[in-house]
């Protein structure tokens, strides 16, 4: 008897051993930001719904980015200004044949059938059909609808959704999951492109980093000259503030970026030109002209919110380079609008798909389903140029810290290449878009009061290192460009945004400028509440130019106006400068600034004076080197021409 039992229990034994173990899941993505814009809706969900499932697949190399791309970038390395091919670029970073085997094997192994199952073409997507029952089971997860409170707008999404263990660091992002992917219907009601008010474009745009003259001063018979630039600066102000030579018609490429509804009026570029006496022919715009994702050049209505951005940084730069060309890439059509995300798509094919492409909630969505809408997605359809610059900007609490870093990534993609990229720092010091501050420390939650108090707010991209984020600044009233020391920090109508990344940690290349900065001007008065002073976080901006009193013409009217829109465009046409004589002595363009500008700070006008208050504060304010509202400084372009040009 006994020993029956024991052989059974034997039997027992064997059997249960021959169960496969459970697989244990990990939280891969939890949604925990912005929260209050979404409801979920009490609808009960077919578990039969067939649904896309796509698998976004870890890139490879992602953590050598920064090795590679300070490889090329650095002035100490000896592959300084040794760019890489965008196919190297690609072959590098596209997921390995282990992470694809493995994802497919975990979908195989829980019931997905193989002949489901399909590979993108860019191998950055693993993509099936699936049940939502069946998506369930496989991500551990629940799917219901959520209401978007300001669109009406219904998606299919979860809380959170697991993966197991041992194929999470194979995973970037799965869709439709966290990120409201999966568009259920639409309660917007959209009119033809003809009849529709370029106001109610869907997409969350970034903002346009300009502020008019809110003294509207008439400037119709103002004369215009180098004394009175603390009061109105014009192409000539800058070339003497900065030691800038006339233009040339070199071979470097340089485009400035618009999205739409922001049109350029060629009108309004004559007017200028010919007021300040430019010998530039009437009819000089913006060549070449990239339209992305359906873009138009809009003229139903004119006025400074539609027209301001597009003629002052055209203006500028245009002014200060011809009979260098100066390009124009103009993003999104007018009923679902643009992101940086989808300009970058237009830039490089593999970022449309890259981490399960786009975010519908702050990307426009292309091909556009809606009237008039644009038919296609353009992916890698334009090419990059040598200098970008796009003065707009979002909060960095607006996003998540896996949209931007997504997104950075790309910026470091595109130094690899030899682009330098640039972005305008925001117009409202420590405060963000519209002098909204967060809430909670760390801007924890992305929620913002009026400003007048709370967390300081930095702007993004300008927190990403890998662009080059460019601060305001300008002339001294009463001031002679020609003078000794003539600028500070802005502080009229605008404050130089600036501060420290809440997501980003601090790049090498600046640790000993930021280290200076904290180890002799430590603010003390603030703590970890109002900012980031870990010292451990990326601090922006990184350079500076004149960001106040910019002659521009809207609607055929002359007038002022402000912001690091301005400064942004105008460091680019430098750097645009340099890269033509770079070419023209048979070297390469510069690619990413910022190693070579923080190993050399004197190339640099460092500035010493100002402050960039917001959130109740007086803010940080300019001291000497290196500093959180005008970064190194303003260009002084012989030394810098010296310190690039000694560069292979």
């Amino acid at each position: 008897m006994k020993v029956s039992v024991l052989a059974t229990l034997t039997v027992l034994a064997v059997c249960v051993s021959a169960v496969p173990a459970p697989v244990p899941h990990v939280v891969h993505e939890k949604r925990s930001t912005q929260m209050q814009k979404w409801s979920r809706r009490d609808v009960k969900l077919s578990r039969d719904t067939i649904i896309p499932v796509s698998i976004g697949l870890a890139q490879s190399n992602l953590d050598n980015g920064y090795d590679f791309l300070m490889d090329v970038s650095h002035p100490g390395s000896p592959n300084f200004g040794k760019h890489w091919s965008t196919e190297k670029i690609k072959q590098t970073f596209a997921p390995s044949k282990d992470t694809i085997a493995a994802v497919k094997s975990w979908l195989i192994d829980t019931g997905i059938d193989s002949d489901r199952i399909t590979l993108s073409k860019s191998m950055t997507w693993v993509k099936f059909d699936a049940t939502i029952g069946e998506a369930e089971s496989l991500l551990k997860t629940e799917y219901n609808v959520y209401t978007h409170a300001t669109t009406g707008d219904d998606f299919l999404a979860v809380e959170e959704y697991s993966v197991p263990a041992h194929v999470q660091d194979k995973i970037d992002f799965i869709t439709p999951t966290v990120h409201f992917d999966l568009a259920v219907k639409s309660k917007s009601k959209r009119t033809d492109l003809e009849g529709r008010a370029v106001e109610t474009i869907k997409t969350k745009r970034p903002i346009p980093q300009i502020q008019p003259d809110p003294l509207r001063v008439p400037l119709s018979s103002v004369k215009f000259n180098l004394t009175n630039c603390d009061r109105y600066i014009t192409p000539e102000c800058l070339q003497t503030l900065y030691q800038l030579p006339n233009g040339t018609a070199g071979a470097a490429t340089y485009s400035v970026v618009e999205y739409t509804p922001q049109t350029y009026i060629q009108s309004d570029l004559d007017l200028v030109f010919k007021t300040l006496g430019l010998p530039i022919p009437a009819g000089t715009g913006p060549s070449p002209i990239d339209f992305i994702d359906g873009a138009v050049l809009q003229f139903q209505e004119e006025g400074f919110n539609v027209n301001g951005e597009s003629n002052l940084d055209l203006t500028y730069a245009i002014g200060l380079l011809y009979p260098q060309n100066v390009g124009l890439y103009q993003v999104g059509d007018l009923v679902e609008g643009a992101s940086f995300n989808n300009f970058l798509d237009a830039l490089d094919a593999s970022y449309c798909t890259y981490e399960g492409g786009d975010d519908p909630t702050e990307d426009g969505v292309y091909p556009d389903p809606y009237p008039g809408g644009y038919t296609k997605q353009d992916c890698g359809t334009v090419a990059p140029a040598q200098v970008i610059s796009t003065s707009y900007g979002y909060n960095e609490a607006d996003l998540t810290a896996f949209y931007e870093q997504r997104q950075c990534n790309e910026y470091m993609k595109l130094g690899l290449a030899g682009v330098s990229v640039l972005y305008s720092s925001g117009d409202y010091g420590v405060a963000g878009n519209g002098g909204k501050c967060c809430v909670n420390p760390g801007c924890a939650g992305g929620e913002y009061n009026n400003g007048g108090s709370g967390s300081f707010n930095p702007s993004f991209p300008s927190t990403c290192p890998y662009v080059t984020s460019v601060g305001a600044t300008q002339v001294k009233h009463d001031y002679s460009v020609t003078a000794t020391k003539p600028e500070a920090a802005c502080e009229t109508v605008i404050y130089s945004g600036g501060g420290f990344s809440n997501v980003f940690p601090m790049p090498a290349y600046q640790a000993d400028a930021v280290g200076f900065y904290f180890t002799h001007h430590t603010p003390d008065q603030y703590n970890s509440t109002i900012y980031n002073d870990s010292q451990k976080a990326r601090g922006f901006p990184d350079v500076s130019a004149n960001g106040a009193n910019y002659v521009i013409a809207v609607d055929g009217t002359l007038s002022l106006v402000y912001g690091t829109s301005a400064s942004s465009p105008v460091f680019g046409s430098v750097v645009t400068m340099i890269n033509n004589e770079r070419l023209a002595a048979g070297k390469g363009p510069v690619g990413f600034l910022n190693p070579t500008l923080y190993a050399n700070p004197s190339a640099l006008n460092d500035i010493t004076l100002g402050d960039n208050q917001g959130c109740g504060t007086q803010g940080f304010r300019a001291v000497k080197g290196w500093d959180p509202l005008t970064g190194l400084g303003t260009p002084n372009y012989p030394a810098l021409l010296e310190v690039f040009m000694a560069l292979p």
